[in-house]
């Protein structure tokens, strides 16, 4: 009755348990929920405002392009003129439109409709210089377009010019309070992530000394309790008649195992002090075990070792009743390096005679090729790293050598055609007439060298075909300018009439990857004639380089790493793997080389 009670009670209690445990995990669930729902809802958020702030940051620019065009438009008079008032129309309509957008809010952009108080205060007092500067500007075009009314034009430049500044000052204002605001969601996010970061760990603590703690304490009992149960279940079995038919059979059972285990396993069989009863027929073979060497403990015949000797003791005596299982290596009389995974398995033969099981795989040769494995690795591994610090090195060279090189240009070309523009202007006499008229214009002309010498530096760092026209139009410029700085005939073919945008990234690496053989085929191949070639299917572009310069060897170029040559392929070859490209370098001795470039096209 007594024992039927103290059942029921720990029915109970683990009843009481289980239920406590599904209510924290259930409740550690909900806060991980709700916190991965406000961060979700503060990253979109933050999405958001990043878009508003673009947009608003937007706002200025446009504002100050439309200035910039009506200014254009009014003082310079050209046969394009009806073209830039027509992309003047469309920079004021995108003007206008964002503007209503942020004023009141968007759906398709993700705007909200409510604002704070402040923004809304803000979008009142900048509403005056938006509708100034819209009306004004609409009449400008009006007026242009139909080629009259220039006092009032003129009128309307000033008008606009007026309001431009007071717009750019709100404008900065909505900005700022956009940015404040989202600031201050970010720092309330923050805030109620580590309230529920502190609830989540309360309630961990609360789990474990109020849960994990007492089942422990019942588990361990009830492993208590099924250990004693075992004990007199084993007792009893020994005294069946059962157990012993069992016995009967597995002594069968092990004859014929034994005489597997004999001729294929490594095996023996050892008393808890180290001596040697039984071993295999195999494993005496491998460590030259004979009759002559019975009284040997095995640890002996394992190794010849004094101090391996002591340890494999140690291990034997200390491992007896857990057993043990590891990788070990033993080297035999002929000086030959042997690695076992050895099993030390204890085994009840009597009761308190106990026996130790030992099985071993021979794990030589996977030594071996793990080795070699390792080493190869290393050798991959230090090798990359060599490269890599050549890379960095001359990384940081080249960038060095291109800021000298853009210092000096700037320094002794622009910046002495500067110095001279200065003198110049000082020196003007506005009551000598004839003599201002002649300086003013060699400053004209001066102003030409200082325009022309800012574009060849700025051509130089970053074509700014590229990011207007593209790629194509991109080595069209560089194949012309590159032949009339060297004299070399350098011609540019786009042979299926690619006329693509693609991602900038790519572009800038198609650019220098182009630029990089060109300047190797004038540089190093002394080539006088040079060929861009550029031809594309649906999902490639080809790029191929041929020169008729002097070529290479590219296996001999592979191996000298080091070298200014070997570097700069393996510059191409870094930057074309960087986007997913792949280069074929084919070269002739004396004939000339061909450089090709495929790119795949996404879509």
């Amino acid at each position: 009755m007594k024992k039927s009670n103290q059942e029921a009670a720990e029915k109970i209690t683990f009843k009481n348990l289980r239920r406590l445990y599904f209510f924290a995990l259930l409740t550690i669930a909900l806060t991980i929920i709700i916190s991965q729902f406000l961060v979700q809802y503060n990253l979109n958020q933050q999405l958001s405002d990043s878009k508003i702030i673009n947009f608003s940051g937007k706002q200025r620019m446009l504002s100050q392009k439309i200035v910039k065009e009506v200014l254009i438009l009014h003082y310079v008079s050209d046969s394009a003129t009806a073209k830039k008032a027509s992309h003047l129309k469309e920079v004021l309509y995108n003007w206008r439109k964002n503007h209503f957008a942020l004023e009141n809010g968007s759906d398709s952009l993700g705007f909200p409709h409510q604002k704070s108080e402040i923004l809304n205060q803000l979008y009142l007092e900048i509403e005056p210089s938006f509708t100034n500067i819209s009306n004004a500007a609409r009449i400008f075009i009006s007026n242009l377009e139909a080629q009259n009314k220039q006092v009032e034009n003129q009128k309307l430049v000033q008008f606009i010019l007026k309001n431009e500044s007071t717009f750019l000052s709100k404008m900065n204002q909505i900005v700022t309070q956009y940015d404040l605001e989202a600031h201050e969601k970010v720092t309330e996010q923050r805030r109620i992530e580590y309230w529920i970061f502190g609830f989540t760990l309360l309630v961990l603590l609360l789990e474990f000394f109020f849960i994990f703690k007492p089942t422990n304490k019942k588990i361990e009992r009830l492993i208590a309790k099924l250990l004693s149960s075992e004990k007199k279940a084993l007792k009893l079995a020994y005294d069946t008649e059962i157990i012993s038919e069992i016995k009967e059979n597995s002594v069968k059972e092990l004859k014929s195992l034994n005489y597997a285990m004999e001729n294929t396993l490594l095996y023996c069989r050892i008393s808890p002090d180290g001596s040697i009863i039984h071993i295999g027929e195999k494993f005496a073979k491998l460590l030259n075990y004979t009759k002559f060497s019975s009284n040997k403990k095995f640890s002996e015949v394992l190794t010849a070792d004094e101090k391996e000797q002591v340890n494999f003791d140690r291990l034997i005596f200390e491992k007896q009743r857990s057993g043990w299982q590891g990788e070990i290596k033993i080297v035999t009389k002929e000086d030959k390096d042997i690695w076992l995974d050895l099993s030390m398995v204890p085994v009840m033969i009597k009761k308190d005679e106990l026996e130790l099981l030992i099985v071993c795989f021979n794990i030589t040769e996977r030594k071996k090729a793990q080795r070699e494995v390792e080493r190869l690795n290393l050798e991959n591994t230090n090798e990359k790293i060599n490269q890599q610090k050549i890379i960095s090195s001359k990384i940081v060279e080249n960038q060095e050598n291109e800021q000298n090189r853009i210092a000096k240009e700037i320094h002794d070309g622009i910046g002495q055609m500067l110095t001279g523009l200065k003198f110049s202007l000082e020196s003007i006499n506005l009551d000598d007439r004839e003599k201002s008229e002649q300086k003013i214009e060699y400053l004209k002309k001066l102003s030409l060298d200082i325009i022309k010498g800012v574009r060849t530096a700025t051509f130089n760092l970053m074509p700014p075909e590229l990011s207007d026209h593209g790629i194509v139009s991109s080595l069209a410029k560089l194949a012309q300018e590159l032949s009339k700085l060297t004299g070399k005939e350098i011609l540019f073919y786009n042979k299926t009439d690619f006329d693509q945008r693609l991602d900038s990234l790519i572009e800038i690496n198609i650019y220098r990857l182009t630029q990089e053989a060109i300047n190797n085929a004038i540089k190093y191949a002394e080539s006088s004639h040079i060929i861009v070639g550029l031809s594309h299917s649906d999902t490639l572009l080809s790029i191929v380089i041929d020169d008729n310069g002097k070529g290479f060897d590219i296996n001999s170029v592979d191996k000298k790493r080091n070298s200014e040559s070997g570097m700069g392929l393996l510059f191409m070859k870094e930057r074309i793997q960087y986007i997913n490209g792949r280069v074929f370098m084919n070269s002739i001795p004396g004939e000339g080389t061909r450089i090709t470039f495929n790119i795949p096209i996404l879509k």
